[in-house]
C-alpha cells in the first residue's frame, strides 16, 4: 500500500481488526520509508448495478458520491457520521438485492430521500432542494407542504 505522506510503495500492517459487524477490516499501517502510520479499510467488492444518468451516461456506484450527498444535507445537523454510514450501508443492500444492472439516479435520489425523511426532516428537506432542482420559492412550499401532512 502506498504511503500517504511519503509515496513510498511499501507499508506493513501493524494491527488489523474488523469493522461493522465484520463486513470491513480495518488495517492500522507503518510506511517502511518514513515510519508513519496510517489507516486502510478493506471490504468485499461487491457487484453493484450502473447507474444511469439523466443525460444518459451510465457510471458506477460511488459510495464515496453518497455519503457526500448526504453529508452536505446533514451539515450541522444531528446526525452522526455512523448514522450517514448506515443510510448508505442499507442503500447498498438494497441495491445489491434489486438484482437489475442497471438502476436510475432518480430512483437512488428516492431512496436516499426516504432514509434521510427518516432520520432528520431539515436534511430531508435540504437533499430534496438540490436532488429535485427546485426552481422557486413555490415549488420549495410544496415539498413543505407535502412533508407537514407525512
Amino acid at each position: 500500500m502506498k504511503c500517504p505522506f511519503c509515496g513510498h510503495p511499501d507499508s506493513k500492517v501493524v494491527d488489523s481488526r474488523p469493522d461493522k459487524g465484520g463486513a470491513v477490516i480495518r488495517r492500522r499501517r507503518e510506511c517502511e520509508e518514513c515510519a508513519k502510520r496510517f489507516t486502510t479499510y478493506e471490504r468485499v467488492e461487491e457487484m453493484l448495478p450502473l447507474v444511469c444518468k439523466k443525460d444518459g451516461r451510465r457510471e458506477h456506484f460511488d459510495r464515496m458520491k453518497v455519503i457526500s450527498g448526504i453529508k452536505k444535507a446533514c451539515e450541522k445537523r444531528p446526525v452522526s457520521v455512523e448514522d450517514i454510514e448506515r443510510m448508505t450501508d442499507r442503500l447498498e443492500t438494497r441495491l445489491q438485492e434489486c438484482g437489475e444492472r442497471e438502476v436510475p439516479a432518480s430512483r437512488i435520489g428516492e431512496w436516499i430521500m426516504n432514509e434521510l425523511h427518516a432520520v432528520d426532516q431539515v436534511a430531508y428537506v435540504r437533499f430534496a432542494s438540490v436532488y429535485r432542482s427546485f426552481k422557486d420559492i413555490n415549488e420549495f412550499m410544496v415539498e413543505l407542504q407535502d412533508l407537514l401532512k407525512k
